[in-house]
């Protein structure tokens, strides 16, 4: 699907990828505001602490599986 040539956008440091270009950042900044906007909106919703953990658990393994995929195919 992707050329052995592409351009290196995440570098893996102890099984975490950190941005090392741009478009890594350009991916990477909408990410964690994400996943803050999300805590925030769980946070204020009034919910019990187990309403927390579901409403969070979900949307934060989705946004991570898509994400480390993302930087495993764009890095070394």
């Amino acid at each position: 699907m992707f050329k052995k040539s592409h351009k290196v956008w995440y570098v893996k440091i102890r099984g975490s990828y950190l941005p090392y270009s741009w478009q890594g950042w350009l991916l990477y900044v909408p990410f964690v505001l994400f996943l803050l906007a999300t805590m925030v909106l769980a946070l204020r919703g009034g919910r019990t602490n187990a309403g927390v953990v579901y409403f969070l658990f979900p949307q934060y393994i989705s946004a991570l599986v898509v994400m480390h995929w993302v930087a495993s195919r764009f890095s070394k």
